[in-house]
């Protein structure tokens, strides 16, 4: 009986041990959220491209981001080969989900790494924007990672600069190829919302 009692003990001891649930995030969870235009230059067919657009996300303990971002070449860069049509300039876009990582964000300036996951598409149009038809288009997967510095300008705004190298696959036309579109983007960003 003795027995029976001290195995019993020891068992409801441990069921709240047992009980304990592992978590990758624990405790109180402190939710913000930015949104904001994203500036980048980098080499689009050999050429510098001016891409502009914006991205968001959620702000998770100050530390992780989920979020989202597009991009689209606002110059003209030529393309390989003109249109049959004469259209001789890209349409080149690209967006998707954006996971990020944020060391320290409470110091002045911190360091952060991000990627980029997604999709995009690249045609041919004139110099006043005019595109070809959706023959001469092509869409392609893109995954972009970053390195960034972050400059804590007030309470609700920071500007990032950085770097990231987008890697482009998939791309089926002789306006470009997956390396023409593929390479080093140097990138600024400016940041609004509760960090």
């Amino acid at each position: 009986m003795k027995t029976f009692l001290l195995l019993l003990c020891l068992c409801l001891l441990s069921l709240p041990v047992l009980a304990q649930e592992e978590t990758l995030i624990s405790g109180d969870i402190e939710s913000g959220g930015f949104g904001g235009p994203v500036i980048k230059y980098g080499s689009v067919n050999g050429e510098g491209g001016i891409l502009v657009g914006g991205r968001g996300g959620w702000i998770i303990n100050h530390t992780f981001i989920v979020g989202g971002g597009g991009y689209g070449l606002t110059n003209n860069v030529k393309a390989k080969i003109p249109a049959p049509s004469g259209h001789k300039f890209l349409n080149f876009g690209y967006g998707g989900l954006e996971l990020e990582y944020i060391a320290r964000s409470d110091k002045l300036t911190h360091f952060s790494v991000m990627a980029l996951i997604g999709a995009g598409g690249v045609s041919w149009r004139n110099e006043s924007g005019g595109m070809v038809g959706s023959d001469n288009e092509d869409s392609f997967f893109v995954f972009e990672p970053a390195a960034q510095v972050n400059l804590n300008v007030t309470k609700n705004f920071r500007i990032s600069g950085g770097v990231s190298y987008r890697y482009v696959s998939g791309v089926n036309l002789p306006a470009s190829t997956n390396a023409d579109l593929s390479g080093p983007t140097a990138v600024v960003t400016f940041r609004f919302g509760t960090f």
